[in-house]
């Protein structure tokens, strides 16, 4: 199987957002990569990257910003350092798995695209407000708001949860967040400002994301309207069948109805408060069975 096919068999699937945004962060980066070196290669550096990465990352002047909307959300899958998106990466695979794991793909989506806008928008408000920035022109690029994002959102979720880390040992991830924000606003003054500024924005909106959706609203919503319209557009029109006759036209809706009973979202929040106060493993089969149909909504 050649690259092109497998690349399409990993967005052909619903149930592989984690993969699927992992993979267009890669493809991005090596497109960036390919571009910077044609670039030197047939102008001799004359014409740097730069020039190509500002129509991909968001500007710091608004006016620039209203001929260049699409930004907002681009800037999010663009890097063009190694380890740039090399941690990002292993942070959006760590992280993420948990917040696909116990909210599913639709939520992670979700997690990612507003931590994207939440980090884009303080960037800009700090850009334009603060008399320390206002009127230097500067661009953000990469997907660190929405890993930030991610991040916060899951020790937001399971603030107890563990990971095992080299020289470290077991370290709750409530405590890895915090020092993520902690490097962050301490690297405010330093050579990126923009960009720490703007993970900051996404771990705020990590943290009403997850806190929201345990009272019962969930901000994606809007989200995942969007994801499923462009689903629809891009599948094209849909064959409609319908059965003629009573009994049988009406007896398959209501056994697929009452086979798979959707957990009321009492019951959802019930079991993420157990999940942040004991951890998943405490959760029966009844619950994890409960939580994981309503990842599938």
């Amino acid at each position: 199987m050649s690259f092109a096919n497998d690349i399409r068999a990993a967005f052909s699937r619903r149930d592989n957002a984690l993969s699927q945004l992992l993979l267009i962060n890669v493809l991005v980066f090596v497109v960036l990569l390919l571009v910077r070196v044609t670039l030197f290669l047939v102008t001799g550096g004359a014409v740097s990257l730069v020039s190509v990465l500002e129509w991909l990352a968001v500007p710091s002047g608004p006016m620039t910003l209203l001929t260049r909307p699409w930004t907002l959300l681009t800037y999010s899958f663009a890097h063009t350092d190694f380890f740039h998106i090399l941690f990002n990466l292993l942070n959006l695979y760590w992280f993420g798995s948990l917040v696909r794991e116990y909210l599913g793909d639709r939520k992670l989506v979700s997690l990612y695209v507003l931590g994207a806008l939440a980090g884009a928008a303080l960037y800009l408000l700090a850009y334009n407000f603060i008399p320390v920035f206002a009127g230097r022109p500067a661009i953000l690029y990469g997907a660190s708001a929405s890993v930030t994002a991610i991040i916060v959102g899951a020790a937001t979720l399971l603030p107890d949860y563990t990971f095992n880390i080299i020289l470290l040992g077991p370290i709750r991830i409530k405590y890895i967040a915090a020092v993520v924000v902690l490097v962050s606003i301490a690297g405010i003054d330093g050579g990126n400002p923009g960009g720490e500024i703007a993970h900051l924005g996404g771990a705020m909106l990590g943290f009403l994301f997850i806190r929201q959706l345990q009272r019962g609203r969930d901000l994606g919503r809007p989200v995942q309207a969007v994801g499923d319209w462009v689903g629809r557009l891009l599948s094209g029109p849909q064959l409609r069948v319908t059965h003629r006759g009573g009994a049988a036209a009406t007896a398959a809706p209501a056994a697929r109805k009452g086979s798979l009973p959707k957990p009321e979202q009492e019951d959802i929040d019930a079991i993420l408060d157990k999940i942040s106060r004991s951890g998943y493993e405490s959760l029966s089969k009844e619950e994890k069975q409960k939580l994981f149909k309503a990842s599938q909504k």
